[in-house]
């Protein structure tokens, strides 16, 4: 018998609202940028990772586990893990939930206490899957402008309506590095109504060095519909584990595990991330490399007479005063990835994550003579 050739069968669609939602399309690797330009190296000053990597204390731990572990869950609830940060937090364990990155956490908070048809209020430009979140749980964005590269929170109290549910904060902020201070998140609490969800995304606060930052983790007792968002991806440098925790009371907390995977964390990861609290070396080592290096661009920009946004973060955002496409392109040519602004909707402005004091030097060199070479 011959068989008739059939058209295939079609694929079935997505459900509708992901049509309002791109793909997340990954920045390339490193090996993926040196194949495309033929390139030996690459300083990655794109992504806000550690460029010292990570402690060496955690990658003793990953060593430590043993290959028999490969075949065994590992432990749901990240006991060790859990008592230890929960100490060095003075919270109570019940008060922490783990996730794999901001990314997951994010994503769980809005499925978790955002209703089809209720509204985020979103900072714009801040973290961007802030959207992404929010589409994925079927609520509707606000996009509330920054003030001066800041987040402006008492415009973004008059925003609160009937609608509002999730108020989205970034502090310091990705991608300007601005900080909103203490005085300024009570004012805010003070007025959101108990059914709104505040999100304090920190992912960067242990570089945030000014006296007016909030102690967050202390208002939690008063505020119960406070959750805080923290990483081991920047200062412990533990990006490629893809691990992240909130902080909040145990209502909240609950919310968020009833839509939570029941294993989201490697038995790698929970290791790297328990190891990684004890080295204060490394990350005295970071912050100080990270100062540096910040005023070492500092002194390039005003130099230049460049204007740039003071940061609290390893990353600074600079203006070139011309389209920073062209030179985002050139500069990657040369071996030096960065990030640029167009995609904030700030197409003159590089975002540069502060790297090493040799990868520094290269930058500023490249990008000295890529902005005077007319001279």
């Amino acid at each position: 018998m011959i068989m008739q050739s059939l058209s295939p069968v079609p694929s079935p669609p997505v459900k509708d609202l992901l049509n309002q939602i791109p793909a997340y399309t990954p920045a390339k690797s490193m090996e993926q940028i040196r194949r495309e330009l033929g390139l030996e190296s690459v300083d990655r000053l794109a992504a806000n990772e550690n460029p010292f990597g990570s402690s060496p204390l955690a990658a003793e731990a990953v060593r430590s586990l043993g290959s028999d572990l490969l075949a065994q869950y590992p432990d749901g609830s990240s006991q060790l893990l859990r008592d230890k940060l929960a100490e060095r937090l003075g919270v109570r364990t019940s008060q922490l939930v783990f996730g794999s990155g901001s990314f997951e956490l994010l994503t769980l908070t809005a499925q978790a206490y955002l209703n089809p048809g209720e509204e985020s209020l979103i900072p714009v430009p801040s973290f961007n899957w802030y959207k992404g979140a929010t589409l994925l749980a079927g609520g509707v964005i606000h996009e509330v402008p920054l003030v001066n590269h800041s987040l402006d929170l008492e415009q973004l109290r008059q925003r609160i309506n009937a609608s509002t549910r999730i108020i989205w904060l970034c502090n310091p902020n990705n991608p300007t590095g601005t900080i909103f201070t203490a005085d300024a998140l009570l004012g805010l609490l003070e007025h959101v109504p108990s059914h709104v969800v505040v999100v304090l995304d920190e992912a960067y606060y242990e570089f945030a060095e000014s006296e007016d930052y909030p102690d967050t983790v202390k208002l939690l007792e008063q505020y119960n519909n406070l959750i805080i968002l923290r990483t081991f991806s920047k200062i412990y440098g533990l990006a490629g584990l893809r691990i992240g925790y909130g902080i909040g009371n145990e209502s909240i907390i609950e919310g968020i595990n009833r839509v939570k995977l029941p294993i989201s964390l490697t038995a790698t990861s929970q290791a790297a991330a328990s190891a990684s609290l004890d080295d204060h070396e490394f990350v005295s080592h970071c912050l100080h490399y990270n100062r540096q290096g910040r005023e070492t661009l500092i002194q390039s920009f005003d130099h230049w007479k460049l204007p740039y946004i003071p940061s609290e973060t390893n990353f600074i955002m600079v203006d070139l005063l011309q389209d920073s496409g062209p030179i985002t392109i050139e500069l990657l040519n040369r071996g030096i990835s960065v990030r640029g602004g167009a995609e904030f909707g700030m197409p003159t402005w590089l975002r540069i994550t502060i790297g090493t004091p040799e990868q520094i030097a290269r930058l500023i060199g490249e990008l000295d003579s890529l902005l005077h070479s007319n001279d």
